[in-house]
């Protein structure tokens, strides 16, 4: 799906606003909740960042892909602004992190979310066939204290 009009999607690390993106994740998300800005700006120096951006230039949008750009990719901290959804965005967005260049013909290309699944399945997301096959160490709340 394109983007409506007046809006684009761009990886352009020097126009990620670092700000914008730090306060939703920190503040909105569910999976960053308190995280400190400074691992943001280290998340997004070491991950292909996508923004989305209104026609007036300003961040209505954001997603990371870490990657080798060869064989593996992982989708992280996906948000549309809450003010901007339900016109189309994040659909827009998704097409154009899978139609970017740098992220054809990957063996696997994995993400995790808590409600966002309907979305992802329309872009061939879905459970992985062997699921008792992963692993993770997961740090919950590491940026709240308490």
């Amino acid at each position: 799906m394109a983007l409506p009009a007046g809006f684009e999607v761009s990886t352009d690390p020097a126009r990620i606003d670092v700000d914008y993106v730090h306060h939703y994740l920190s503040t909105i998300s569910y999976w960053a909740g308190g995280i400190p800005r400074d691992v943001v700006a280290r998340s997004i120096e070491n991950s292909m960042a996508f923004g989305l951006y209104a026609d007036t230039g300003r961040q209505v949008g954001f997603a990371r892909v870490i990657t080798d750009k060869a064989t593996f990719a992982w989708l992280a901290d996906v948000f549309v602004d809450p003010a901007m959804q339900g016109r189309g965005l994040g659909k827009g967005l998704m097409a154009a992190i899978l139609g970017h260049a740098d992220l054809q013909g990957l063996r696997r290309f994995m993400l995790t979310t808590l409600d966002a699944h309907t979305l992802y399945a329309q872009y061939g997301f879905a459970a992985p066939p062997h699921p008792e096959r992963l692993m993770a160490i997961v740090r919950s709340n590491l940026y709240r204290p308490g």
